[in-house]
C-alpha cells in the first residue's frame, strides 16, 4: 500500500481556513480565538438512574469486568490471554498490570503491582514491556502460568514528569524495533527534549534510539494497519485556541515526518503564540489523513479484522474519545468509527458507542473510554477509566 499524503489548500476564505479534499473531516478550520478558551473539566459521577449506553442496531453492550481504579491499555497475548494496565491514582505507586487467561474476566490475576501510572504494554519473545511515565521496563513473562520475573529498565525517560504521561508501546512485525509514543511536556512550547511530542524508535534492549516522526503533540494510539508495515497514530492536538481548534487527528505516520507541533497545526496553520516561528518546519508539516473534532482527547484505537460485525466494519478503525475539557460545549466521551477501504479511510468518524456524556452542557459524565481491543470472537472490549470497568460490545443482528 502506498500511503496517501494529503495536501493543504492555501486559501483563507470568509472566517476559516479550508483544506484540500484529500483530508477527511473538519474541512473548514476557524481562525484562532474565534471563541474564548474554555476551562470546562468534567465531573465524573456514578451511572445515573436511567442512563445507558447506545450502540447501532443489532449490537449489544454489557459490562465485562469491574473493580479497577483506572483501567487503561488493553493487549491481546499470544496464549489466549488479555492484559490490562490499571494506572491507579496519580503518582501513588498503586498501578498494576492484570491478566485475563483465556479471555475470561472471572479468571483475572494481578501480574505486576506497585507501578507508577503504567500505560503502554508490548510483548516481545519471552518479555512483557510496561511503560511508566519516566521508564520503560521489561519483565520475563511466562504465558503458560501467567507469571513474571524481575523487571529491568530498558529505556529511561527520567525527568519526563510534566503534562502528558502516557507512553505507548508497539513492536514492528519483525520484532526488530520498539516504537514509543511520548507526548509533549506542555501545551505549546519550544525547546523541549526531542524525544517528547514524538514517536521514538529503539532496539528491543533500549539501544539505537532514533526519532521516527516528530511534531506529534501527544501520540497516544499506535498500531499497524492489518497485514502491513504502515504505522497509524491517534494524536491529541493543542488547547486554548478556542472551542474548535485544534482538531485531534488520526493518520498514517511517515518515517522522518514532521506534523507541526508546536509551530503549526494541520499543516502550515501557524500557531500565533510561537515566536519566533520556524517557516522551514512549518512548510514541510504534514496534513493528517483524518481530522477529528477538536478537544475530544482521542486515546487508543483498533483496526477491526473480525467476522462478527457486519462487513462495513471490516478494516475500519474504532477510536476511543476520552472527552473534552477545553470546549464550552462538551464533546467526546464515546467510541467512534472510521470506515476504510483498500487501506485508506473513506469517511469522517461517526458515533459507535455513546451515552457516557449526559449532555454537551452538563458537567456530569459517567464514563471515559480509553482503549479498544478486538477479542478472538470478533467482539470488542472497551476500557473505561471513568466508570472503572471494561465493557464488551457484541453483534447478534443480521449481516
Amino acid at each position: 500500500m502506498n500511503p496517501r499524503k494529503p495536501v493543504l489548500l492555501l486559501a483563507l476564505a470568509f472566517s476559516g481556513f479550508f483544506l484540500a479534499a484529500g483530508t477527511i473531516g473538519n474541512q473548514r478550520l476557524p481562525p484562532p480565538y474565534a471563541t474564548p478558551s474554555a476551562d470546562n473539566h468534567p465531573d465524573v459521577v456514578r451511572q445515573p438512574a436511567g442512563a445507558s449506553l447506545h450502540v447501532p442496531a443489532g449490537f449489544e453492550i454489557q459490562q465485562w469486568a469491574t473493580g479497577f481504579r483506572a483501567p487503561r491499555f488493553l493487549l491481546r497475548g499470544g496464549n489466549g490471554e488479555i492484559l490490562l494496565t490499571d494506572s491507579g491514582g496519580r503518582e501513588d505507586g498503586q498501578g498494576a498490570v492484570y491478566v485475563f487467561p483465556n479471555e475470561d474476566p472471572k479468571a483475572r490475576k494481578e501480574l505486576i503491582r506497585g507501578l507508577t501510572r503504567p500505560y503502554g504494554l508490548a510483548l516481545w519473545k519471552n518479555y512483557l514491556y510496561v511503560a511508566e511515565p519516566t521508564s520503560v521496563k521489561r519483565y520475563p513473562y511466562n504465558p503458560s502460568n501467567f507469571t513474571v520475573g524481575k523487571g529491568e529498565q530498558v529505556i529511561s525517560l527520567a525527568g519526563f514528569t510534566q503534562d502528558h504521561w502516557t507512553r505507548s508501546l508497539l513492536f514492528d512485525r519483525a520484532g526488530q524495533k520498539l516504537y514509543v509514543g511520548v507526548g509533549s511536556g506542555a501545551n505549546v512550547e519550544t525547546g523541549e527534549d526531542p524525544r517528547r511530542a514524538a514517536i521514538n524508535r529503539y532496539n528491543p534492549d533500549g539501544s539505537g534510539h532514533e526519532i521516527f516522526a516528530s511534531g506529534t503533540r501527544n501520540p497516544i494510539g499506535l498500531h499497524w494497519y492489518p497485514n502491513s508495515d504502515v504505522l497509524w497514530a491517534a494524536v491529541q492536538e493543542r488547547d486554548e485556541l478556542g472551542d474548535n481548534l485544534v482538531p485531534d487527528y488520526f493518520t498514517h505516520v511517515e518515517q522522518g515526518g514532521f506534523y507541526g507541533w508546536p509551530f503549526s497545526y494541520i499543516g502550515d496553520h501557524e500557531d500565533p503564540r510561537i515566536k519566533p516561528q520556524r517557516p522551514d518546519l512549518v512548510n514541510k508539516a504534514i496534513v493528517p489523513d483524518v481530522l477529528l473534532p477538536a478537544h475530544v482527547a482521542v486515546l487508543d484505537f483498533t483496526f477491526y479484522t473480525g467476522n462478527q460485525f457486519p462487513s462495513e466494519y471490516r478494516g475500519g478503525a474504532f477510536l476511543a474519545f476520552h472527552g473534552s475539557w477545553n470546549r464550552s460545549q462538551r464533546d467526546g466521551y464515546e467510541v467512534a468509527f472510521v470506515p476504510f477501504k483498500n487501506g485508506q479511510p473513506t469517511a469522517p468518524a461517526r458515533d459507535f458507542v455513546t451515552g457516557w456524556m449526559i449532555s454537551p452542557s452538563n458537567k456530569d459524565v459517567w464514563g471515559r473510554p480509553v482503549a479498544v481491543l478486538e477479542m478472538k470472537d470478533g467482539s470488542l472490549l472497551i476500557s473505561d477509566d471513568g466508570g472503572q470497568k471494561i465493557w464488551r460490545v457484541s453483534y447478534s443482528g443480521s449481516r
